[in-house]
């Protein structure tokens, strides 16, 4: 059993086992819209729980790839099905760790749901190709063989899509996981594992371990047994860990941050642009990887959008995301809400306008939560710090352009490249945009944010490591190719 009602204490699950860690000691998992609210506690592991973890994935990997991708599957859609069975709790339970809207969280979970069940289908697909070979005798062909043991380490601000989008396609190739959740989110994550252990998953084929980034994160990275490691976070922990890994010679994988603009062309459809900034830049507080950062205008229609966009944004209604008529929730935690504010003042000291917004809310109920106010910029110029670093939260750098090359070279102007969007009904324009955006997302009238689960998803420059997560292409980091020559 998973939980102990009285206290919420939640445990590790490692070799088919819920298990408490080493140290005997917890981490609180706290509601950002109440703060003196607790989700539960979640263990504070030690190495040795790691280390337990992975010789348990180590010792159930050989048997979990000899059998058929089809088998594999299976598994997958019965935990599809019991997360289906379990949707309304796991969306609860993150939007009471996370603070995203219920909406938003269900939305998250039905996510979810599908990726398990594209995955599963996998198993039943191509895993190589036929290649002719100089020889009229032998038979050449490819196949695919897993890395053996997957190290997952997520973030908080999708507790339920980024965990299953990285395990899924880890199992499904025929690999065996331990997975390292971001505490924040940590009783979220142990939810997703028990419908993978109601779905009758061998034991030892999936393992969580939670605690500290600075021991159970950089354990994962250099853990001689550890084969792969696939992380989304922070730029400067992701390096960490890449480098980490690349000193023992084992595959990485790392999606990290992003500045993502929205051009507004001055024939664009205004009233689109503007709802899709509203959502690219404000839904689940700003706290995604290709939120909407920076709205890039030409100079036509900056005073007409502009206004279009205050407007907007004073009818968006912050609160608990469990309560009905909420747009917007609070902060993930107060460390990430320290970090917008202390973003907001920088924009200040440096010279841009502050629109709208700006403070923290802390009246009536809003006292003991992590919210802030929906918040916009003018005069914002490249060189300012909040048009070039992440921010993470509801944020919105408006800058003015002549031109639609000004505004290509403005948004190229960051050393990320994760996401970028453009509005406009011109052809050229939308061409312009595709070849010489530097960005693994190109979005064409649609907000930033958002990509769909059966297309590959990466950034280019600093945002990643130049690999791609999600739909087919997840094959190529999980997998290795074998070349095989047959001669009778």
């Amino acid at each position: 059993m998973v939980v102990s009602t009285k206290n919420k204490l939640y445990l590790n699950f490692i070799g088919g086992n819920w298990i408490t860690s080493a140290s005997n000691d917890t981490l609180k998992s706290i509601d950002p819209a109440n703060a003196n609210e607790v989700v539960g506690y979640v263990q504070n592991s030690r190495k040795e729980d790691l280390d337990l973890a992975v010789a348990a994935a180590k010792k159930a990997q050989n048997e979990w790839k000899k059998l058929t991708g089809a088998a594999r599957g299976q598994y997958l859609y019965a935990a599809a099905n019991a997360m289906e069975k379990h949707l309304d709790e796991i969306a609860e339970c993150a939007t009471r760790e996370m603070g995203k809207t219920l909406m938003e969280a269900k939305g998250e979970t039905a996510r979810g749901i599908a990726i398990l069940r594209y995955y599963a289908g996998e198993g039943m697909r191509k895993v190589g190709e036929v290649i002719p070979s100089t020889d009229s005798e032998a038979l050449m062909f490819t196949t695919r063989a897993p890395l053996g043991v997957v190290g997952v380490i997520t973030p908080w601000n999708f507790p339920i899509a980024i965990p299953i989008w990285k395990m899924a396609p880890a199992l499904i190739y025929g690999n065996t996981v331990v997975i390292k959740p971001a505490t924040e989110t940590a009783v979220t994550c142990a939810k997703i594992v028990e419908c993978f252990e109601e779905a009758g998953l061998p034991a030892g084929v999936l393992n969580m371990v939670t605690g500290s980034g600075s021991v159970i994160g950089q354990g994962i990275a250099e853990h001689p047994d550890i084969n792969g490691i696939t992380f989304t976070g922070s730029n400067g922990v992701g390096k960490k860990i890449g480098q980490a890994a690349f000193a023992r010679g084992a595959k990485y994988q790392l999606e990290m941050g992003g500045k993502n603009p929205i051009i507004v062309a001055a024939d664009a459809d205004l009233d689109q642009a503007v709802e899709a900034t509203i959502s690219g830049a404000f839904r689940s507080t700003g706290q995604k990887c290709t939120a909407t950062s920076r709205v890039i205008v030409q100079s036509d229609v900056y005073e007409i959008f502009k206004e279009k966009l205050l407007e907007k944004t004073r009818d968006i209604t912050i609160g608990n995301g469990l309560r009905e008529g909420i747009w917007m929730g609070p902060c993930a935690n107060e460390n990430q809400l320290t970090t917008v504010l202390s973003y907001i003042r920088k924009g200040i000291d440096e010279g841009a306008t502050l629109l709208s917004g700006g403070e923290r809310v802390t009246h009536g109920d809003y006292k003991d939560g992590f919210y802030v106010q929906p918040t916009i910029f003018d005069n914002v110029t490249t060189e300012m710090t909040i048009a070039q670093e992440e921010i993470f939260g509801p944020v919105i750098a408006l800058m003015k352009v002549d031109s639609i090359q000004q505004a290509l070279e403005v948004a190229n102007d960051v050393q990320y490249g994760l996401s970028a969007s453009i509005f406009t009904t011109n052809i050229g324009h939308m061409l312009s945009f595709i070849d010489e955006m530097d960005a693994g997302l190109i979005r064409i009238n649609s907000e930033s944010a958002g990509v769909e689960l059966q297309a590959p998803f990466g950034g280019m420059k600093q945002s990643s490591s130049h690999s791609r997560e999600q739909g087919e292409a997840a094959k190529e980091f999980f997998t290795a190719i074998k070349t095989v020559f047959v001669k009778g």
